[in-house]
């Protein structure tokens, strides 16, 4: 199917993502360099900021999906996430200080769990039956480009600028702006038959005890591969660390994002033919792999070999994992399984990130990939005497 076929609303939300996406990650590929050699921040302090940041937005999208059922209406909190983050932008360039970083990003990343469930439940509102997955592919495919066209931009702009950080933040502000311009003029939420008492919450406490054992035991799977895997911030960090000029460190997140978005899909299709449990296993080999080179890196050639490693390690591993929720979860409750499950996530994000910014202040860089290694391995060890769970029935 051809992206023009389908309807305005689609394309735009794919749009605004495309936008969005190029902004946070120009912001995400400079901000940890900032906080180090602009700001004196800390390892251990870098830690905190990413890994609370990260974990508000997990806990938002607990919440946020169900308050857009109840209230009928998805549009105004996809404003309203997308805002914030618009209005966090200028905080950056801004900052004095890394209180300064951490209400940014905190107010950031809580605008992306606002917006992220309500989203996706527009975009398959919006998308006819027959082609919600050509719709929810092309947005996919949008993100992916901004992810990797924030940090190349970052080098245009450090390499303009002569290095000038806070000038090159500054930038971010305008495809944010224009994200939330599109979202406001071209994307109608489509009307809906007003139902008296305008629905109830998706799920009440009741209802979560019907998510069964098997489902709690992908939560503890996620959350395992969460602790041995920090924040991406401690990539950029440490290719700084080994030589690589301020201008050019970006290109860690492109490396990162491109592998990432090159295997994902593959890696899904082939899950339904040869098991989850095999490509599980060999993205933890990937991460243990990136964690080595990272540790032992000595040139530049060894950081972007293990940011590709990473990014093989993401896109094995965080596809499955979501098939494994909804493999798991019954299907009226797949909504809050997911809520759940990134919940957790994010807790889990943040002991990892302050795990890692601990062991690198206190005893190097290298301390905190071997740590990430050796967890990714338990893991894997566990991982090798678990059996997937077979797919919860229609009911």
């Amino acid at each position: 199917m051809h992206w023009r076929t389908l309807p305005r609303g689609v394309v735009a939300l794919g749009l605004v993502s495309l936008l969005m996406d190029t902004s946070s990650e120009l912001v995400h590929s400079l901000l940890p360099i900032f906080l180090a050699t602009g700001l004196g921040a800390s390892m251990a302090a870098i830690g905190v900021i990413e890994g609370v940041a990260e974990a508000a937005a997990s806990f938002m999208r607990m919440f946020a999906g169900a308050l857009s059922d109840f209230w009928r209406r998805r549009k105004p909190l996809v404003v309203l996430g997308y805002g914030l983050a618009l209005l966090a932008k200028p905080l950056f360039p801004l900052a004095t200080s890394a209180a300064w970083v951490f209400v940014g990003r905190f107010a950031d990343r809580v605008g992306k769990g606002i917006r992220g469930a309500p989203r996706d439940a527009l975009l398959a509102d919006l998308a006819p039956p027959g082609a919600r997955g050509a719709a929810f592919g092309l947005r996919q495919s949008l993100d992916s480009a901004g992810a990797f066209a924030g940090p190349l931009l970052a080098v245009g702009l450090m390499a303009w600028l002569a290095g000038d950080i806070p000038s090159a933040l500054w930038f971010a502000v305008i495809p944010a702006f224009l994200s939330v311009v599109v979202l406001v003029t071209m994307v109608r939420e489509p009307p809906r038959p007003d139902e008296q008492g305008r629905g109830r919450p998706p799920w009440r406490q009741s209802e979560v005890r019907r998510l069964s054992r098997r489902f709690w035991l992908v939560v503890l799977l996620g959350v395992l591969f969460t602790l041995a895997r920090f924040s991406e911030a401690f990539l950029i960090l440490r290719a700084h660390d080994v030589g690589l000029a301020l201008a050019w460190v970006p290109l860690v997140l492109v490396v990162m994002n491109l592998m990432f978005a090159a295997v994902a899909w593959p890696a899904g299709a082939a899950s339904d033919r040869v098991g989850r449990r095999r490509l599980l296993v060999g993205g933890l080999a990937a991460l243990i792999a990136a964690d080595l080179a990272f540790a032992g890196a000595d040139t530049i050639a060894a950081v972007f070999a293990g940011a590709a490693l990473w990014g093989l390690h993401l896109g094995l591993t965080q596809g499955l994992l979501s098939t494994l929720v909804a493999d798991t979860a019954p299907e009226d409750l797949r909504g809050s399984a997911f809520g759940l499950f990134n919940f957790f996530g994010g807790l889990a994000v943040l002991a990892a990130s302050v795990i890692a910014g601990l062991l690198w202040a206190r005893f190097g860089a290298a301390a905190a990939f071997y740590a990430g290694a050796a967890f990714a391995a338990a893991t894997a060890a566990g991982l090798l005497g678990w059996r997937p769970p077979r797919p919860v029935p229609a009911r």
